[in-house]
């Protein structure tokens, strides 16, 4: 199982429930993935994503995965990895909070924060130790280009996908040479249940566009994936607007 670029055999997904996850793992089950772990609290949608990838003939395990149990991570990321080797773990999971009523309420933004960004590091590390153990496999990194720069409409969930966005670049460089590699994708806004009944931004994508660019970037090997590839220019443009300028764009 040491084809882990572009045609994995066996898929982690931390994150069971996700819709950009599970898009994911659809295509990979149409290709060569033959073995699932689906890891997230337990749910009908966890239990029903399961069902439909098993029907799909794949040999699906199901773990109970909280993102932010921190001090579970080790124990059940551990488990799963001790059933076998692992070719590709991706990341999906996270959440956006609710921006107006958490700046007004401390914990809530706080947990806004530890899924996002320290329920990723814990689970990260853990993964990525795990597959450096195996020598091979890709950790995929779900961020977002609200990491890009903070906007007044989404600054806490922003400041979370800068700070992992930064992590899995550094935990990547850091693997150089291990067999791991790591793929940071940075999708747009996503038509989807965390983005339902919210104004749709330009360049707007969907799950299905997502999941196309992960593999387009496994078979590449690339470092960082844009969804869409077009998002690249356009933030490389706003990276660069002045302060004054971007405050009265980015809204």
């Amino acid at each position: 199982m040491k084809n882990a670029l572009g045609q994995p055999q066996s898929l982690l997904l931390l994150g069971g429930s996700s819709e950009i996850g599970l898009a994911t793992a659809r295509r990979l089950v149409q290709g060569r993935t033959r073995r699932v772990h689906l890891a997230g609290r337990p749910s009908p949608a966890l239990t029903a994503a399961a069902a439909e990838l098993t029907e799909m003939g794949a040999e699906v395990s199901v773990h109970d995965f909280d993102a932010a149990a921190l001090d579970t991570h080790e124990t059940v990321l551990g488990k799963v990895f001790a059933e076998g080797d692992i070719d590709a773990v991706l990341l999906a999971f996270g959440v956006l909070g609710d921006q107006l009523k958490d700046e007004q309420d401390p914990m809530a933004a706080a947990t806004v924060g530890q899924v996002n960004y320290l329920g990723a590091v814990t689970s990260a590390l853990v993964s990525a130790q795990a597959l450096r153990r195996q020598g091979h496999g890709s950790l995929i990194v779900l961020s977002s280009v609200a990491g890009e720069r903070a906007r007044r409409a989404n600054f806490i969930y922003g400041s979370t996908k800068a700070g992992l966005d930064a992590f899995a670049q550094g935990l990547g460089d850091s693997l150089q040479g291990t067999g791991v590699h790591v793929m940071v994708v940075r999708p747009g806004f996503v038509r989807g249940r965390m983005t339902e009944g919210r104004p749709e931004a330009p360049m707007a994508t969907t799950p299905e566009a997502v999941a196309e660019a992960i593999l387009v970037g496994l078979q590449r090997g690339s470092e960082t994936v844009w969804a869409p590839a077009a998002l690249r220019v356009v933030m490389s443009g706003v990276r660069h607007l002045p302060r004054p300028v971007y405050r009265r764009l980015a809204v």
